[in-house]
């Protein structure tokens, strides 16, 4: 298995493409609203820094990291605002220099980590490189959230393929949280790359498939965009269904936009 390397390299990007988003922003800017209720873009921010806290504590310390397990647990549907409220109300200045120390942090630390080692998180333990591809799908997901903010369209960029990757492995998982069975047999995904080359999963004679745009694809399974603004396309009852209820990050099932 590939190490987390590149993975990393496009986590440390797309984290600084959303830095240079936010950082000349005045200060009242940051308590601009964004799509997700009750969020601005300071708590969007917020919540990066708090996750990448985590991530960082899951790989030095995961005595730590069991305790903040224990506090989702008992608050599952609240930990996550708990988190982004407290640090959204640090000045935006602080705010910004927390996540920057913070997240050069866990991207020296990822790369460190060694091969075959889990690391514990609130879904699934996952690799090094599992752990950079769900902060990579964050950050680009959070990051759509502040750009709609501000009304700025971010172009898309072959680090999708890690995004869509993960969607596509989390296939499974959305059914699980769904409480549905999983369906027993594999589906082909074939998306559009950025650059027009074609992303394939799957194999070609599966009976059940989905096709089109690899942007509208990373905004379906990061639960950004409603199925029915993307140019997606599904053949088979079972692939249309993970459509509706796609999901690439853990916990339970997001109402979607």
């Amino acid at each position: 298995m590939a190490g987390p390397g590149p993975i990393v390299a496009d986590l440390r990007a797309e984290s600084d493409d959303l830095d240079a988003l936010v950082a000349p922003l005045q200060a009242d800017r940051w308590a601009a609203a964004t799509p997700a209720p009750g969020w601005t873009i300071a708590h969007q921010i917020g919540h990066l820094l708090w996750t990448d806290r985590v991530a960082l504590t899951a790989i030095t310390d995961e005595a730590a990291f069991a305790e903040a397990l224990q506090a989702a647990a008992a608050d599952p549907t609240g930990f996550v605002d708990a988190g982004a409220e407290e640090l959204a109300a640090l000045a935006p200045a602080e705010l910004l220099t927390e996540w920057r120390a913070t997240r050069a942090r866990l991207h020296e630390a990822l790369p460190a980590v060694p091969d075959g080692r889990k690391l514990p998180w609130f879904g699934p333990p996952m690799s090094a490189a599992s752990m950079a591809t769900a902060r990579l799908m964050e950050t680009w997901a959070h990051g759509l959230d502040v750009a709609d903010a501000l009304g700025v369209q971010r172009a898309a960029s072959e680090r999708l393929r890690s995004i869509a990757h993960l969607g596509v492995r989390t296939r499974d998982y959305a059914f699980f949280v769904n409480d549905l069975p999983a369906p027993a047999e594999p589906f082909l995904v074939e998306l559009r790359g950025p650059g027009g080359d074609v992303w394939s999963w799957g194999p070609p004679d599966a009976a059940q498939r989905v096709t089109g745009s690899a942007l509208d694809f990373c905004f379906l399974v990061t639960q950004r965009r409603p199925l029915s603004d993307l140019d997606l396309t599904a053949r088979g009852d079972d692939a249309l269904r993970w459509l509706e209820i796609a999901q690439a990050f853990a916990g339970p099932p997001g109402p979607g936009r």
